[in-house]
């Protein structure tokens, strides 16, 4: 390739850019399910033929996104890119080579310009049905959890395998959301590929090879100077969540030398008996992401920027299970990852990084019959997120998956559920100097269904989230039928028409020494309604007077009383 100067270089790239977010466009306005077309949960990117992830679009989970980059590699290694031809699609969701679960399934479509390989666009998207158990976590390996769809042709030549397709709409309770989606996914890379071939020609690009050289190199040297600015050493750091029989811990140690990173998950649980195992690409997606967010967020996330970042887990683990493990729910784990990391690296780190929050984002598949006619919705709901050094956390958002609210109308308007209440549960926010986001309520019910069941995976109902710098933990989550019943956290739960669940999601830990928080935004959070009058005085130290004003005087000689008591508390502890 011919040297490009800076400014055409820019256009390109951001041309290649536009051409992933083209992409994720087109497969947002044409999927079939919600948790693709209105959630998001979806991941997609432009590579090189040799398999080298170059650029991403603006969305994407880093579950999905990262893991991809490995999935496509994989697929090449069976099918090298000098045996494909035009037309040829691949497919996989094997858990061990792509992002984790059955219900994530991955395809490859080759990019040509006339005879010759350019390019690949892939996408990775959460399907609402593979068959087997579900979307939950109670099966027992990963045989029990649906369809493994091997490394193939989806379509050869640009005829698609009819037997293939049979045989997985056969074993699916939702057959047409999966074959819109799996349709809409192949359509979709073929609109990347179109733009990125109107941009080679533009340009007279005979190939992306050089400047896919130039993006990596360029992305690899900015990630690795940021890694330098933090002090080397080997930092040690932990969380701890409900998982499924027992609490689950993640203990990472992550040493930083030379511009490069090492994050070794030793000691953490080890693999379960039931679907919450993590298998090693999504826990390096996400222990990825973490160090990526801590030092160059703002360098693009492709294999150049994710060379320097190396992740282990010993074999056995919760975050590196073996086959057949299963792992339908390898997100109730895996989406804590990133919290170990940012606990190793606070000590270095910290004025950059938040406290911890909800964690992994929760899930119910409603499943069930109405005249004849099977039905299946799959349910997601965020808790509040850690709150920031410098900001209140975020409400009801989903960090780390980065997946979209979907509205209750979509819902209401894809099976016949009803929603009672969906609203933000106050004080459910850790006290802090900044506080911790807020968890919401949703509760439904099926009152025109005879049987239904709701299918949970559920998290921090006994854990909370922490605080961080002196802030307090977030409160918990807790699930329950709509008379206050409790339901487990995890499991299928068989369901009536009078029958109805509440999910009431865990709040965001908040960050810094509550009575250090300015008292106009605690009077502000408690107009708003995300914080009670009682709570504003017994945490943070604001008195208020009928009509919600701040009296100064009062509140003034409150906190010095409280900081006096605190120091004491402090001064008894040490004595003893």
């Amino acid at each position: 390739m011919k040297a490009l100067d800076p400014i055409s270089f820019t256009v390109i790239w951001d041309r290649m850019v536009g051409a992933c977010n083209e992409l994720v466009t087109a497969l947002l306005q044409t999927s079939f399910s919600p948790v693709v077309r209105e959630a998001g949960d979806l991941a997609a990117a432009l590579f090189d033929p040799r398999g080298r992830m170059l650029c991403q679009p603006i969305t994407g989970t880093p579950g999905h996104i990262n893991p991809l980059s490995a999935g496509v590699k994989n697929l090449l290694a069976e099918f090298p890119s000098e045996s494909l031809e035009p037309g040829d699609v691949l497919i996989t969701n094997d858990p061990w080579l792509t992002t984790g679960q059955l219900l994530d399934v991955t395809v490859l479509v080759p990019i040509f310009r006339g005879d010759r390989l350019v390019a690949h666009f892939a996408c990775t998207c959460h399907m609402v049905d593979i068959g087997g158990y579900g979307p939950g976590a109670g099966a027992h390996d990963s045989f029990e959890e649906g369809i493994l769809i091997p490394p193939m042709y989806l379509q050869r030549r640009g005829e698609p395998d009819r037997s293939l397709l049979k045989l997985l709409l056969a074993n699916n309770r939702n057959p047409e959301h999966f074959l819109g989606d799996l349709e809409s996914m192949v359509a979709s890379c073929y609109v990347g590929g179109g733009k990125l071939l109107e941009l080679m020609a533009e340009y007279g690009l005979e190939d992306i090879e050089g400047i896919g050289d130039e993006i990596l190199a360029r992305s690899r040297a900015a990630q690795e100077a940021a890694i330098r600015r933090l002090p080397e050493g080997t930092y040690l750091g932990e969380t701890t969540f409900d998982g499924l029989d027992a609490l689950v811990t993640l203990r990472c140690a992550v040493t930083v030398r030379d511009g490069q990173v090492e994050v070794d998950f030793s000691g953490s649980s080890p693999e379960s008996p039931y679907g919450v195992n993590v298998v090693l690409n999504y826990t390096a997606g996400y222990a990825t992401f973490a160090v990526r967010s801590i030092t160059a967020p703002e360098v693009p996330n492709n294999d150049g920027s994710m060379a320097p970042i190396r992740v282990t887990a010993p074999e056995g683990c919760i975050l590196n299970a073996r086959r057949p493990a299963p792992t339908t729910g390898r997100h109730m784990v895996g989406q804590f990852v990133a919290d170990a990391v940012f606990d190793a690296l606070r000590p270095v780190a910290g004025e950059r990084i938040m406290a911890e929050g909800a964690g992994a984002i929760w899930t119910t598949e409603v499943r069930g019959q109405r005249a004849g006619r099977f039905y299946s919705l799959f349910i997601t709901v965020s808790g509040g997120t850690g709150a920031r050094p410098i900001k209140d956390g975020l409400n009801a958002v989903s960090f780390p998956a980065n997946i979209a609210g979907v509205p209750v109308e979509v819902w209401e308007a894809t099976i016949p559920v009803f929603i009672h209440r969906r609203e933000l549960v106050p004080d459910s926010g850790g006290g802090g100097r900044f506080r911790g986001g807020l968890g919401q309520v949703v509760e439904l019910s099926l009152p025109a269904t005879e049987r239904w069941i709701a299918n949970l995976l559920t998290d921090r109902v006994r854990s909370p989230a922490r605080g961080a710098m002196g802030g307090l933990p977030g409160a918990p989550g807790r699930v329950e039928t709509l008379d206050g019943q409790p339901l487990p956290a995890k499991g299928r739960v068989p369901m009536g028409p009078v029958d109805g669940v509440r999910l009431v999601t865990p709040g965001g830990g908040g960050w810094g020494r509550p009575l250090e928080r300015d008292p106009e935004l605690v009077a502000e959070d408690v107009r708003e309604g995300f914080v009670s009058p009682k709570a504003a005085l017994e945490i943070y130290g604001v008195v208020l007077d009928a009509n919600g004003k701040i009296d100064w005087v009062k509140t003034a000689a409150y906190r010095a009383r409280r900081v006096k008591m605190l120091k004491q508390e402090v001064s008894d502890g040490e004595a003893l």
